[in-house]
């Protein structure tokens, strides 16, 4: 039998799932379309990890990340449910020491990360704008023709510079069609496209800070071989793109349930079998105060067993009493 620990990251786009051993190896690597199903994408996920792992390991700690991380650690049974800044960061550092900057870009939003002494002393996030986010790019792939798994391959046979606008989505996109209707190839759009959104990206999240090498390049869009190059052009030194870089946040949160587990001593891990428990997810609004707080709940058969999202904690710390 092999001591395992386990890892989540629930975003809006993929759903990633890892299982590591007592060395920190990996036994087992998901990575999943979240469609906009949370609760069924992880059913599905643990069930394949049971199916290709259970009868050898003993779970002895899981951690879940991501913007879906209180759901997916009510529902499991998580040891600890930690921001994804943090998850992404220990991850990397576990594999990359002496990492200073760390670039991650995935579905739907996008990251910059400063560390000093393997500590996170610096970073941001941006949600609100897509461009250069794997959807984007996604979409941008569909209206072109091309495979997403051959666009950054072809960003790297042009031999012009063509200056494509991105600083946001509906300008890139804008710019993209009207240089194609001047005639330059896909080739030569793709690899301005690239250009065009990490300049983007390097103007919003890294302004006024101060980029370092050893960089990181992880995430989704990090398969993009267009992207890297990119970033490696406007940096001018090697980024680094590391083997599970389209799961670094599930590995950062299973290590850090390894680390809490050695703390506490147990798990809280409810087991494979919890998975068919019906958990009911449902929302409200406080009108205790003038914040008017969007309170998430979650009900186990028929029971709330969480609740977070208000500000002041008045629910979350009632459901925590109650069971």
């Amino acid at each position: 039998m092999v001591r395992a620990y386990i890892g989540i990251d629930v975003g809006s786009v993929s759903t990633n799932i890892i299982a590591l051993d007592e060395n920190n190896e990996v036994l087992f690597k998901l990575y999943e379309r979240t469609n906009g199903q949370p609760l069924e994408t992880i059913k599905k996920g643990l069930k394949k990890l049971k199916d290709e792992l259970g009868k050898n390991i003993v779970v002895s700690g899981v951690g879940t990340t991501g913007s879906g991380r209180q759901l997916a650690g009510v529902m499991i049974g998580a040891d600890i449910v930690k921001n994804e800044i943090t998850a992404h960061a220990v991850a990397t550092v576990h594999y990359v020491p002496d990492v200073r900057t760390i670039f991650e870009i995935g579905g739907q939003d996008s990251k910059i990360i400063l560390i000093k002494d393997q500590m996170v002393v610096d970073f941001a996030m941006n949600t609100v704008c897509a461009a250069g986010t794997g959807s984007f790019l996604d979409h941008q792939a569909e209206r072109l023709g091309i495979p997403i798994e051959e666009f950054g391959e072809l960003a790297l046979t042009s031999k012009n510079d063509v200056r494509i606008a991105g600083r946001c989505t509906v300008f890139a996109e804008s710019d993209m069609i009207a240089k194609q209707q001047y005639g330059f190839s896909k080739a030569d759009i793709i690899k301005g496209l690239c250009n065009a959104l990490v300049r983007n990206y390097i103007n919003n999240l890294g302004r006024g800070k101060k980029l370092e090498p050893p960089y990181v390049f992880q995430g989704g869009v990090a398969a993009n071989v267009g992207i890297k190059a990119a970033f490696e052009r406007e940096v001018g030194h090697e980024v680094i793109v590391p083997k599970y870089y389209n799961v670094m946040g599930a590995i950062g949160a299973a290590l850090l349930a390894k680390e809490a587990v050695k703390e506490k001593g147990k798990t809280n891990f409810r087991g494979f079998d919890s998975l068919k428990t019906n958990f009911v997810p449902s929302s409200f609004i406080c009108t205790g105060c003038s914040n008017m707080c969007e309170v998430i709940k979650v009900e186990m058969d028929g029971t709330p067993i969480a609740m977070w999202g208000d500000r002041c904690g008045m629910w979350t710390e009632k459901v925590k009493q109650a069971i």
